[in-house]
């Protein structure tokens, strides 16, 4: 069940939407144009070609513990390159979100028989099958990766990139000032926000912009699996915790996904990522193929109330989005 600070219930989530605030013709309201794309590849960042640690040197499987400066203690694999966890991954139950381009930038640490430890606890450690077939190592259910711009041994030039990336502690959290923040409270956290273009939106706890699928059954249903969730990572609770900031806590919700996981609904709209949002205040799936929008603090559409429609770009005539998206490499768009 989903909880917020002040343990809202997921019943009273849904009672209270009778109170929601209407989207004005949010079912119809025609698509605005998505902002300009940042570029980029898949996962977050440009892959320009493994560098430094793009094979490992030994082919034992093994997870270090190891001080690196300005981050602290860190997981490191048998040659002392650190390693890394995906805000897009989920520890429950383990996935890995990070192919094709984005694997290449962030190379996956692939388990090669049994997994050594020196620093963590055996217990914690597991194995996650990715889509390629390959088994990743988890720690704490988290999938570990290396980053292909680290070159030596102490290198943590990944931490904190794209507001998703940080460097793995010995329980699968965050190394550094995230977990000092208090980021593995163990909480996802929506906040109301403002993006440049658009006016008022939800962000996630990365300050990564959510958005909401057209397609979707409100209350009841994501239409959005497989290659599509890969490209539009669904916003799962983490042990059924949900902490909101400038949005009203009648609007909380969730709904089952058909991989048994549970979804984070606001106003009965299943919230998403985009994967090629790169950093925070990226909003380029705004108005793609006409079915997802950047979602309000009170679960419309962004562009659809009073109070942005007036910020909202003008729907673009004859398009209304970016025919360009999809899944990587199924020619279906989403």
């Amino acid at each position: 069940m989903l909880r917020t600070r002040i343990a809202v219930s997921v019943a009273a989530a849904a009672a209270g939407l009778a109170v929601l605030t209407a989207c004005s013709g949010a079912e119809t309201a025609q698509p605005v144009v998505a902002p300009a794309a940042a570029g980029g590849t898949g996962g977050g960042q440009a892959a320009n070609g493994q560098v430094g640690n793009a094979a490992p040197a030994s082919n034992e499987s093994k997870l270090v513990v190891a001080d690196v400066a300005d981050v602290g203690q860190v997981l490191t694999d048998q040659n002392g390159m650190t390693l890394y966890r995906f805000d897009k991954d989920t520890a429950k139950p383990p996935k890995s979100n990070c192919d094709g381009d984005c694997a290449k930038a962030w190379p996956p640490m692939l388990a090669t028989g049994d997994v050594q430890v020196q620093g963590v606890d055996k217990n914690l450690v597991g194995k996650v099958t990715r889509s390629d077939g390959t088994e990743q190592i988890t720690v704490g259910g988290w999938a570990l990766y290396r980053y292909a711009k680290d070159a030596k041994p102490g290198d943590a030039t990944g931490q904190g990139v794209g507001g998703a990336w940080y460097a793995a502690n010995a329980k699968g959290g965050k190394s550094g000032q995230a977990a000092a923040a208090g980021s593995e409270s163990g909480a996802v956290k929506l906040s109301a926000s403002k993006i440049d273009g658009l006016g008022d939106a939800i962000v996630d706890q990365n300050g990564m912009t959510l958005y909401l699928f057209t397609k979707d059954t409100k209350k009841k249903a994501s239409a959005c699996n497989g290659d599509c969730a890969k490209t539009w990572p669904p916003v799962l609770s983490n042990n059924g915790k949900v902490e909101l900031q400038g949005i009203d806590s009648k609007l909380l919700g969730s709904i089952k996904r058909q991989d048994g996981t549970e979804q984070v609904t606001i106003g009965g709209w299943p919230v998403y990522n985009f994967s090629k949002d790169l950093k925070p205040g990226d909003a380029n799936g705004m108005g793609v193929n006409g079915t997802w929008f950047v979602i309000e603090p009170n679960g419309c559409k962004v562009g659809t109330t009073p109070s942005t429609a007036s910020q909202a770009p003008a729907a673009n005539s004859g398009a209304g989005s970016s025919s360009n998206d999809s899944s990587g490499g199924t020619g279906t768009t989403y």
